[in-house]
């Protein structure tokens, strides 16, 4: 019986229509950021609100409606004006259609490119890496057309196997493409819910033989859109007992908002917040 209603329970985040919703994390200055996401990167501003009785702004970004398209949530509170990002997190991604020219609007916006525009070793992906003011890394990807430009978040984990097996049975992803590159001895993991080209993946990197990475204090957590917040934590608490993991703030609304939230970290301590989709959308159209 435990194990019908245990397989029935993992079912669950795999049958309901979940996206990821937007990455958030720090940044130091929030005017300059929104200017060289506009300017250089050529996202659209999508909203601001700022919260003075908690002491914080913050700013989404992207390249379309969050309705439809993944953001980037930059936070800024109030007085302070840098963050460590630690050895764990990796990169965002943006896909373009000419790598070449969003690197030179990027140099041109006074920008950093720290690996110029050309072929992957080994391959005939052309990529690029830009630094934004706060030192966060995005790589420029050569895609001739894309539903979704903001296309990565880019995490290093310490057991990738492990990591596979939790995003695929607490959060219903699937594994769209696996690479293991021993000569520069890493393997990744694409993990998403439609196909890599089409989406936003989360990009899981496991360096070999390094099994623990500092979190920083920059980067905050991804946020995915669920129909039942409660019942993804019954999923999550049982993927937690088999995988590891933590539920950081259980299932429920959030005070002044009535946004219904679940908060928990993966086994590496990377946290996830699941939103509850009609709530989630009730909060746009009120901003």
């Amino acid at each position: 019986m435990a194990d019908t209603l245990s397989a029935e329970l993992l079912e669950f985040p795999k049958k309901d229509n979940r996206r990821l919703l937007h990455a958030v994390y720090r940044v130091g200055d929030l005017e300059r950021s929104i200017k060289f996401y506009t300017e250089a990167f050529g996202m659209k501003l999508l909203r601001k609100r700022d919260v003075p009785e908690e002491k914080y702004s913050n700013a989404f970004l992207g390249f379309g409606p969050e309705e439809s398209n993944f953001a980037v949530e930059l936070t800024y509170n109030y007085g302070v004006d840098k963050y460590d990002i630690g050895t764990g997190f990796g990169h965002f991604a943006i896909a373009t259609a000419d790598v070449y020219k969003l690197a030179e609007d990027i140099k041109a916006k006074g920008g950093t490119i720290t690996r110029e525009p050309g072929p992957v070793k080994g391959g005939t992906s052309v990529i690029a890496f830009a630094k934004d003011p706060d030192g966060y890394l995005f790589e420029l990807i050569e895609r001739p057309s894309t539903p979704e430009p903001l296309c990565q978040v880019m995490l290093r984990v310490g057991d990738l196997d492990r990591s596979i097996k939790f995003y695929e049975k607490a959060l219903g992803m699937k594994l769209c493409r696996k690479i293991d590159r021993p000569e520069q001895k890493y393997t990744l993991a694409m993990m998403g819910y439609a196909e890599e080209k089409e989406t936003i993946v989360l990009e899981l990197t496991y360096n070999y033989g390094v099994t623990e990475y500092t979190k920083g204090n920059a980067y905050a957590q991804v946020a995915i859109s669920t129909s039942d917040v409660y019942k993804s934590a019954e999923v999550v608490n049982h993927v937690i007992q088999e995988l590891g993991g933590k539920i950081t703030r259980q299932a429920g609304p959030l005070p002044g908002l009535g946004t219904k939230i679940l908060s928990f970290l993966d086994p590496d301590g990377w946290k996830t917040v699941l939103v509850d989709h009609e709530d989630f959308l009730k909060e746009l159209e009120n901003k």
